[in-house]
């Protein structure tokens, strides 16, 4: 049978999705998409999945992809990420059979993509990108789709898209705008795509209400809307309900407990996002949240917020929380809005650099010596060393390796650190003590065996050309097999 490609793989496989979970580290698991296609997700991807990781470990297999198999959670995207077109490939052949399609994650723009060397930050890397997708496409059986991010060009942006040409959801932001700098998502860029294209697209960004996902595809024309934070805070967004928080939290604790195992982990999170805006106010449940270690510990605490919403409703205290700048009371699940950055002032700086900085500012260590400038952890391990120096100011400093900045060996023969000085120390065939290297003295050894065996196998050859003929023709009778009569 063919493999399905284009609006004919939407149409028939993801049965014209339109409302999409988008794939969220440890956030979609099992039991999440489950909750949502309850309440109208049409398709919902995995969590992204590292492939070198997938290829080599069987436990990551299974606890990640092979033991969530079930039929309800179908249509179903597995996404990875990957920057190396033959270990994507292995990875993708190795969930094809758990999956209907296998998604490159061109999208992550946070740190530990930046460090492995994926995500986003391949986005300018377009034969490396390309070489993934064809060579993918041509192996699998199930189709490959791309969730990218945008560039400032909206020039740039088309290209992009049309040099990929798969199912594509397109994030409407670009790699700079993550955390306090968010902002708002481009949608004209979405809709320059869609228009450039002769495929489906995802749009990806601004949706936190089904208004927003009607008037996206409106103004954009897009097959579908994927909602990340927006479905983390109210599942039921698809719906267009914002029921009570607590009747999401009990629901999702159900499904836990019937499709286990969940890592506790994922439980608390969600429950850390549902319950959002009443940890608010309630801060001695948000610490009793982070403390509890049981799946019971944690539906305990949601019981407790529950009861004292309720009490609140009882008492009339609706009309408070107009004052707290939100639409609707706080045990309403309802979408967490990030602060918009600010207009850029008269002399050219931009105040959003401004806004940056102080939310990225650390706190002063005002005093070194004083234990209430010290973490908690930090003053356990001084309660324990108390020799030991904790403030960073009278901590030695250390030499920047010249390549990447992290700290270099004291003693290494390139001035590197050990990453740097391995791959320098490679390439030129050298030897480190520093570091543990010794490229140089193995390949000498090598090539000294591989000359004493040479030598051998000459001296070999000599020493037969010199035996007597009449003695070679008696050892070849000795070697030749005898036939019994």
């Amino acid at each position: 049978m063919a493999k399905l490609q284009g609006f004919e793989f939407w149409r028939k496989t993801l049965k014209e999705a339109r409302y999409v979970v988008a794939p969220m580290v440890d956030q979609s698991e099992l039991a999440w998409r489950l909750l949502s296609r309850r309440h109208s997700a049409q398709l919902c991807y995995t969590p992204m999945l590292h492939a070198q990781v997938f290829v080599r470990d069987a436990n990551y297999r299974r606890e990640n992809l092979y033991n969530e198999v079930c039929e309800e959670d179908r249509p179903l995207i597995a996404q990875f990420c990957a920057n190396d077109p033959e270990v994507f490939l292995q990875a993708a052949l190795l969930a094809q059979d758990y999956c209907d399609a296998i998604d490159l994650n061109l999208g992550c723009p946070q740190m530990i993509a930046k460090r492995g060397h994926y995500g986003v930050f391949l986005q300018d890397e377009w034969d490396l990108l390309e070489k993934m997708v064809s060579l993918a496409n041509e192996k699998l059986k199930v189709p490959i789709t791309c969730k990218i991010r945008v560039f400032k060009e909206v020039e740039k942006t088309v290209r992009y898209a049309q040099m990929l040409e798969n199912l594509l959801t397109v994030h409407g932001r670009t790699k700079d705008q993550k955390g306090a700098m968010t902002g708002i998502a481009s949608w004209e860029h979405i809709k320059a795509v869609r228009q450039a294209v002769n495929i489906p697209v995802f749009a990806n960004g601004n949706i936190q209400h089904l208004s927003d996902v009607e008037r996206c595809i409106q103004e954009t024309g897009v097959q579908g809307v994927m909602s990340a934070e927006g479905n983390l805070h109210n599942p039921a967004l698809f719906e267009g309900r914002s029921p009570p928080v607590w009747e999401m939290a009990e629901e999702y604790l159900e499904v836990v407990k019937q499709y286990p195992p969940c890592t506790l982990s994922y439980v608390r999170a969600h429950l850390f996002k549902l319950w959002h805006h009443t940890l608010q106010i309630h801060q001695d449940l948000r610490e009793e949240l982070a403390k509890v270690k049981t799946l019971e510990g944690l539906a305990d605490v949601s019981k407790q917020l529950r009861l004292r919403c309720q009490e609140e409703i009882a008492k009339g205290k609706d009309s408070e929380d107009k004052e707290s700048g939100l639409p609707f009371p706080h045990w309403i699940c309802q979408p967490y809005v990030r602060p918009v950055p600010k207009e850029t002032v008269t002399n050219g700086n931009s105040q959003a650099s401004v806004l940056k900085k102080t939310v990225c500012q650390k706190r002063a260590l005002e005093d070194c010596e004083s234990a209430d400038t010290l973490s908690k952890n930090k003053q356990k391990k001084r309660s324990r060393n108390p020799k030991k120096n904790f403030c960073p100011e009278q901590k030695p400093k250390y030499i920047k390796c010249e390549q990447c900045g992290n700290p270099k060996g004291n003693k290494c023969v390139f001035s590197l650190c050990r990453g740097c000085c391995k791959k320098k120390a490679y390439k030129e065939v050298a030897d480190c003590p520093s570091h543990g290297l010794r490229f140089k003295t193995k390949a000498e050894k090598r090539k000294a065996e591989e000359k004493e065996q040479a030598e051998r196998s000459t001296a070999e050859v000599e020493r037969s050309d010199h035996i007597p003929q009449p003695l070679q023709d008696s050892r070849r009778e000795l070697e030749e097999p005898r036939l019994l009569l």
